[in-house]
């Protein structure tokens, strides 16, 4: 899911990657019920100090790094063959049935051990390297869609249906996991032929409902941890990558430490006593409350929280009171979100929202009762040492289209991987040239569209982290 909101690169061209930073613009990003629930990542560019640079332009490239780009190309059609195929049949978050069945024909024929029905519909997939010891690396892949009818006229657009919260929707994956999950097909299939030579093991997470179900339990990637998914080998270190349409093809963003904000979905009823709109003194008026619970709720993060030092937000999102309009209602109900990147600040947010909302309710004669969804998603943290380790990757591969960005504060479910095992989550640009990124429909729109050569970017950057990180030869 993205649960997302980083800043975009508006402008960014080839012909710009020469300068120390990219004028950033902005653009808002549609939420969603994924972690990406917020996910387009749009970042803004920053510009390495020199130090950084001069580190990182001595990555040597070996000839193994060629070899993998050739094995790249010789797979890329059935990459993206396997991502149309999968894009014309989306699956919502825990009945990727289909998904998974195909990714597991497919790593069994390689030569994995393969398990499936992890966290419901999740695939593991391990394969042992003959090349001699080395360290166990984790890589992941979401395989959910999300209740999207497609409107992006394309010969394999998604034409499925399927039931969501009683209703019935179209289904499209506009988040790009028919990305992830194909670009990780091949990676599996390239390192499978070199299994003689790879030191250590790979291990596979194809993971269902990053973007949520409908009764929003527990995420898929918590639900698979939880199966012991991190278990058996246990990793060394976890990659994760998402595509972004803030972001121009044949680009990477990443960001060391704080990469994207967690997230917390609250929910505040507030009970009065309900009487005629005419008579407001009869009874005690929930929406007056709840107004005024929304206004002050504000307070936490602007008079409460440092955001100089870690940002955080605070957003009431549904208000809900009364079917009449000369009728004071018994109850009103407020939902919201809350995002912050330590667990210290989630902690004493959450305390005050409550203590905010009962007092104020308690002073104007109703009360109130707040409940916090308990399966919310941690604040996504890039491990610094493995990511000082990546970027000279990164950058050999990419040079100046591979950069820093700021953090987001959208949401991602794969921090719980990344709290069994040192962790690196980058994004990956897939919208077309000519587009400005600021004005591309975002991941979680029903007109989010790919550019197919963003897959070569991201399949490349797996191989290559994944031969870094074990010494391939």
């Amino acid at each position: 899911m993205l649960r997302i909101g980083l800043r975009a690169a508006r402008g960014f061209r080839a012909e710009d990657a020469a300068d120390d930073a990219v004028a950033p613009g902005r653009r808002a990003l549609l939420a969603g019920a994924c972690a990406c629930s917020a996910l387009t990542v749009l970042p803004t560019f920053l510009p390495r100090p020199a130090a950084a640079q001069a580190a990182e332009a001595h990555a040597s490239a070996r000839p193994v790094h060629a070899e993998l780009d050739a094995a790249a190309r010789e797979v890329e059609p059935a990459m993206i063959a396997w991502r149309r195929d999968i894009h014309a049949n989306p699956e919502l978050g825990n009945r990727e049935h289909r998904t998974a069945a195909l990714v597991a024909r497919h790593l069994e024929g390689l030569g994995y051990e393969v398990r499936e029905g992890v966290g419901r519909t999740g695939v593991v997939a391990v394969l042992r390297g003959g090349g001699g010891p080395g360290p166990v690396v984790a890589l992941r892949a979401d395989m959910d869609a999300l209740p999207v009818r497609e409107e992006v006229d394309l010969p394999f657009a998604s034409k499925a249906r399927a039931e969501w919260g009683g209703q019935e929707v179209g289904v499209m994956h506009a988040c790009g996991h028919d990305c992830h999950v194909a670009i990780l097909m091949a990676a599996a299939q390239v390192l499978a032929a070199r299994r003689d030579r790879l030191p250590g093991t790979v291990k596979l997470l194809f993971q269902p409902a990053e973007e949520g179900t409908v009764g929003q339990g527990v995420s898929g990637a918590r639900l698979m941890v939880e199966e012991g998914a991190m278990r058996d080998p246990k990793p060394d270190m976890v990659f994760g990558l998402h595509v972004s349409s803030a972001l121009p093809v044949g680009s990477i963003g990443y960001r060391p430490g704080n990469a994207m904000a967690g997230s917390d979905r609250f929910r505040i009823t507030v009970t009065g006593r309900q009487t005629h709109g005419a008579m407001p003194w009869n009874g005690v008026d929930p929406i007056v409350i709840g107004a005024t619970i929304v206004t002050t709720l504000q307070t936490v993060v602007s008079r409460e929280t440092d955001v100089a030092r870690s940002p955080a937000v605070l957003s009431v999102g549904i208000f809900k009171g009364g079917l009449r309009n000369n009728i004071i209602p018994e109850t009103a109900e407020l939902e919201g979100t809350l995002r912050t990147f330590g667990e210290a600040q989630r902690a004493t947010a959450r305390r005050r929202v409550t203590e905010i909302a009962q007092s104020i309710a308690t002073g104007m004669n109703g009360s109130a009762e707040v409940t916090w969804d308990e399966n919310g998603y941690p604040p996504l943290h890039n491990d610094a040492k493995l990511t000082a380790r990546c970027a000279p990757t990164l950058t050999r591969l990419f040079g100046e289209h591979a950069r820093l960005v700021d953090p987001a504060m959208a949401s991602e479910d794969f921090p719980y991987f990344a709290q069994a095992a040192p962790g690196f989550f980058y994004f990956v640009g897939i919208t077309a040239p000519g587009t400005d990124p600021a004005k591309a429909a975002p991941n979680h729109s029903p007109r989010f569209r790919v550019d197919e050569a963003g897959l070569m970017t991201g399949l490349r950057a797996t191989l290559h982290l994944v031969a870094d990180a074990t010494g391939m030869a």
